[in-house]
């Protein structure tokens, strides 16, 4: 028997109960008139939580990796010119997709840890077609300033990874001029894995891939199932088998969140972040990401000096059900990643890291 776990790493996340009964309900198809109903109230859902009015605003039936790869193989066309701010492992992964799609691929780097630097980042080329940043850096903890890029994007459609900020901290994609998003389910939204939430704004839209070279990924099929298909009087055409019972769960882990008020979500993550983060350093902890632009929902920890970093990480497993990540790439052995997101973000989680960590270093 599996023991409950605090799901306290990088993601997936613990889910809101809502979201885990959802599973259980009868399963419906994916042509099923109630089902197709969930859907458009779903793609609804999405898009207040993105903050879009896009038409074009979906699960893709995948997990946010799909989502990145959906972002670049319906907008990259040959020889594209795609800016792309690297700030961590997740900018790392856009440039590989993108150049995978036949994008001249402009990497701009920088020290993991820091934001990125708009001026850097418009300035790495005269004419881009596309730029491309994580407003939420998973592999570092750090939060970047998206509405400053879109204000300065030029020309150039503007493609940002959400995975890790959706649902948990200020994110407006209208407003801040994102064109591209794309995220997942899994953290703090609070749903399981398994799919991408998506939005494409008519920009866009007229300068995509007409055949891209995914078939399973290309928004203008997808299209006539979901999103530019909700609510409106256009004939419903199969695509694909979509995952009924994942998207009834999203369905009401979103309205879960809605429910709370989608301010009222990030106010609690925020809070719970910010108690973790200063509980991390009453123990003499030295945090990773730079100050003032840290994450409240994913707070990277350097691992101490001596100290074992997955010696540690399976202590608190072994002993106490929580599962907190290790850092990537290079800061693999020498960063924690310790995440509070969805349902985890409350007072008493806080206290259980902390305390369950203390007791880790103390047999360390």
């Amino acid at each position: 028997m599996i023991r409950e776990r605090h799901l306290f790493g990088p993601g997936p996340s613990n889910t809101y109960p809502e979201a885990t009964s959802a599973l259980a309900r009868p399963l419906l198809g994916h042509l099923d008139p109630v089902f197709l109903e969930v859907m458009d109230e779903t793609c609804e859902m999405l898009r207040t939580v993105w903050g879009t009015s896009n038409a074009r605003t979906l699960p893709l039936s995948a997990t946010g990796s799909a989502g990145m790869e959906a972002a670049f193989v319906n907008t990259v066309h040959p020889g594209d010119v795609v800016v792309v701010a690297v700030n961590g492992l997740f900018g790392q992964r856009m440039c590989d997709v993108a150049a995978r799609c036949g994008a001249e691929v402009v990497p701009v780097e920088h020290e993991w840890g820091r934001p990125v630097d708009v001026q850097r980042v418009v300035e790495a080329h005269p004419s881009p077609a596309i730029i491309a940043a994580v407003h939420a850096e998973t592999s570092t903890g750090v939060r970047s300033d998206i509405a400053a890029l879109g204000a300065a994007k030029g020309d150039a459609l503007l493609v940002t990874d959400a995975v890790t900020s959706i649902g948990g901290i200020e994110l407006r994609a209208d407003d801040w001029g994102i064109d591209v998003g794309y995220a997942g389910t899994q953290k703090c939204l609070g749903v399981a894995p398994g799919l991408a939430p998506f939005t494409i704004n008519d920009r866009a839209f007229e300068r995509r891939v007409e055949k891209p070279q995914s078939w399973y990924l290309d928004l203008g099929l997808l299209g006539g199932y979901v999103g530019e298909a909700s609510s409106s009087s256009l004939q419903r055409t199969y695509h694909h088998t979509a995952p009924t019972a994942m998207v009834a769960s999203l369905h009401a882990g979103l309205a879960r969140v809605l429910e709370e008020g989608l301010e009222q979500v990030w106010a609690r993550h925020e809070s719970a972040g910010a108690a973790l983060q200063a509980g991390l350093q009453e123990m003499g902890l030295e945090l990773f990401a730079a100050e003032g632009h840290r994450l409240p929902e994913l707070t990277t920890v350097r691992v101490p000096e001596a100290v074992d970093s997955a010696k540690v990480r399976r202590r608190l497993l072994e002993h106490h059900g929580i599962e907190i990540g290790a850092g990537a790439g290079a800061y693999a052995a020498s960063v924690w990643r310790i995440g509070l997101m969805g349902p985890n973000a409350r007072p008493d989680a806080v206290l259980l890291v902390l305390a369950a960590l203390r007791e880790a270093l103390d047999h360390a």
